[in-house]
């Protein structure tokens, strides 16, 4: 059986004023939701077309 690759965001890849170091990891719809939700809430990200757009651009594959 073959599993889907799990797509990985890590918030200390983007700098941030609260030096945030939470890693999201999981499906890409499950970490993009999660991220999309952290970026709100923690980063105070507006949300929005170029919010999804930025974070879908900086998931990469779980090694």
């Amino acid at each position: 059986m073959q599993t889907a690759t799990r797509k990985v965001v890590d918030c200390r890849d983007v700098p941030s004023e609260c030096k945030c170091t939470l890693t999201i990891s999981g499906t890409e719809s499950e970490v993009l939701k999660a991220a999309i939700e952290h970026a709100i809430t923690s980063h105070g990200h507006t949300p929005g077309p170029e919010l999804v757009d930025a974070i879908r651009s900086s998931l990469r594959n779980e090694k």
